[in-house]
């Protein structure tokens, strides 16, 4: 099922990939809320990405070293793996090679996306989750 609205939690030192990943999700039809491009200059920042965690069906993590050290990914995380409505509806994506059971043990019982190899076979098997066929453009 296609998400209504999927977080994408990520360290802002990995920017150039997520608004990439973001790029490519949102041309294939995917609502993605992450604070580069959902957070206006004047809004309370916190307050919006609570809000943006209780409203989003899906919860995707950028997982790299930068991620893995970021205190917000793992508030973020912590969130997602304590509600219901997230129950089988976190997707772990591995950007770059880390110690990602830092952030949580539980994230090696997911199924990892792998960006490691190929952006586009990543981008391939995360819209595979939601039926949804890649395309280049």
């Amino acid at each position: 099922m296609i998400p209504s609205e999927a977080f994408l939690s990520h360290s802002s030192q990995d920017q150039e990939f997520v608004s990439k990943l973001t790029e490519v999700l949102r041309h294939h039809g995917i609502p993605v809320w992450y604070s580069k491009t959902n957070i206006l200059g004047a809004q309370q920042w916190h307050n919006e990405i609570g809000n943006a965690l209780k409203r989003c069906d899906w919860f995707l993590v950028v997982l790299s070293p930068n991620s893995v050290n970021s205190m917000w990914v793992k508030r973020e995380l912590i969130f997602a793996l304590q509600q219901n409505r997230y129950e089988n509806k976190i997707i772990p994506i591995l950007y770059q090679d880390c110690d990602y059971e830092q952030l949580s043990w539980v994230l090696s019982s997911f199924q990892m996306i792998n960006f490691q190899e190929a952006f586009e076979d990543g981008c391939r098997d995360i819209l595979r989750i939601w039926g949804v066929g890649y395309q280049l453009r």
